[in-house]
């Protein structure tokens, strides 16, 4: 008994000197100081990855500006051999395969040499490219892309997660597929004016998009490794970005949040368990399905504009533009609003219901303004959910390699999305896509319908907690966000 009562005193003791470190460390700084410690980690992280993304949907998705600009006709992509359906959807293939172990590449390397790494790689296959002589061999080279592009959107994810707490993260989420998606939004604009080089050094204008893209890639790769910060425990390493008491700043505001900085020793047979877990698998459905919508805007929206809605090739990839413009202040606002009352699943309902009218609207009126209208609701509710549904699955789970497998089964959901794409929205069915656009929109419904069943669960989960019960993912306090 004696020994017993010692042991209970030091614990006490223990726990009372670690909450004195806890708070002499949240101490050590100013609000003002905080809020500048903060700003140097949105900089550095946030605009940089954002950057990155600016490149990888470039890459992904100037199939078809390239397209309007001769590159099918070049190539012999025609109805027969669906040579454009194969060579987008091969891309999600191998970017869906390794998506599991790029996290944990990802951890074991460090961001930094690894995300610069892969993004100048694959700037050196888009410049390849613009060389190719038949479209099986810009298949083949996609596949490679793929394989390469599936380490950043899931590796940022999970690096964003560790930085930030759960209620500060979906702004941070927004501003980095905002600053990527609508840059990549001007990207029809940016291929319109490359394609006017047709003919330099005898090469074809869809030609110089790749080429030009894919040296822009190489630069931005090689650059980022200067910026780039590694996870919080190894700031200090990164080119003296946050001193000692900085970074443990960083990580104690992380520890009260969520007590999940610490991280074990990786083990394939407890990374995979991981999987055990459902709600890992309802994310990854939800990003799927939410993704389908946006991989076909951005495939197909330029081939839409010219062939249905008959806008001229540079009217084509230039209105792709506005809505993506109006997407980027939709999901930063939306993301504030989501964080400051701490909710999710009601925002997510709400885009695919948005989402739903926009694609109607585009489908099957006549007239192309209330059409193009219809483009602006539906492009604003995809691309918003994206850092909506990535923010909601960041909240509910704890612990470094859980988190690092459910951001790449929910990033691969995605990609499964970007194949249900290429696939529905069919040569054949062109101009108007109407079986593809059809099927966006149950896409959108199932949505909805999952996203209910989610906040359900966790509104009966975090109940059960209120009531004295069983803790929620092992921490005492810890309440799912709904």
């Amino acid at each position: 008994m004696k020994d017993s009562h010692h042991e209970d005193q030091v614990e006490h003791e223990d726990t009372e000197k670690s909450a004195f470190h806890v708070e002499e460390i949240m101490n050590s700084f100013t609000p003002d100081e905080q809020k500048k410690i903060i700003r140097r980690v949105d900089i550095r992280l946030v605009v940089t990855m954002g950057c990155l993304f600016i490149v990888s949907l470039l890459d992904r998705t100037n199939l078809g500006s390239a397209s309007v600009a001769g590159m099918q006709k070049e190539l012999d992509m025609n109805a027969s051999n669906n040579g454009y359906s194969i060579t987008s959807l091969v891309f999600f293939v191998t970017y869906t395969l390794f998506q599991i172990p790029a996290t944990v590449i990802i951890r074991k390397l460090g961001p930094r040499i690894f995300l610069a790494g892969i993004v100048t790689l694959w700037g050196g296959v888009m410049i390849a490219f613009g060389f190719v002589k038949n479209w099986e061999s810009m298949a083949g080279l996609r596949a490679i892309l793929g394989g390469l592009e599936a380490g950043l959107f899931p590796g940022s994810v999970y690096l964003l997660s560790t930085w930030y707490p759960r209620y500060e993260l979906q702004k941070r989420n927004a501003v980095f597929f905002l600053i990527g998606s609508v840059a990549s939004g001007f990207g029809g604009i940016l291929a319109y004016g490359l394609s006017q080089m047709d003919g330099l050094a005898g090469i074809s204008g869809w030609r110089w998009i790749f080429i030009i893209e894919g040296l822009l890639t190489c630069v931005l790769g090689l650059g980022s490794y200067i910026f780039l910060v590694d996870f919080p425990e190894e700031a200090p390493k990164s080119w003296k970005f946050l001193n000692e008491t900085e970074a443990s700043f960083i990580i104690t505001t992380i520890e009260r949040d969520r007590a999940d900085t610490n991280i074990e020793p990786f083990s394939i047979r407890k990374y995979l368990e991981n999987g055990k877990d459902n709600k890992v698998w309802a994310y990854a459905i939800l990003y799927m399905l939410a993704t389908m919508p946006s991989y076909a805007i951005a495939y197909f929206l330029p081939i839409i504009l010219q062939n249905s809605m008959h806008f001229s090739v540079v009217k084509a990839q230039c209105l792709v533009a506005p809505p993506y413009a109006f997407a980027g202040m939709v999901m930063y606002i939306q993301a504030v609003y989501s964080d400051k009352w701490r909710l999710r699943g009601p925002i997510v309902i709400g885009n695919a219901l948005v989402a739903i009218v926009g694609l109607a609207l585009l489908g099957f009126l006549k007239d192309p303004a209330p059409r193009y209208f219809g483009i602006f609701l539906a492009t604003a509710a995809a691309t918003a959910n994206c850092p909506a549904m990535v923010s909601w699955q960041s909240n509910n789970i704890r612990g470094q390699w859980k988190r690092a497998f459910t951001s790449a089964t929910s990033i691969g959901g995605g990609s499964i999305g970007g194949i249900i794409a290429t696939t529905v929205f069919r040569a054949q069915d062109a101009p108007n896509y109407i079986p593809g656009l059809i099927a966006a929109i149950l896409a959108n419904g199932l949505v909805v319908l999952v996203s209910i069943l989610l906040t359900l669960k966790f509104n009966r989960a975090n109940k059960r907690v209120d009531a004295g019960g069983k803790p929620i993912e092992g921490q005492i306090g810890f309440k799912y966000t709904y």
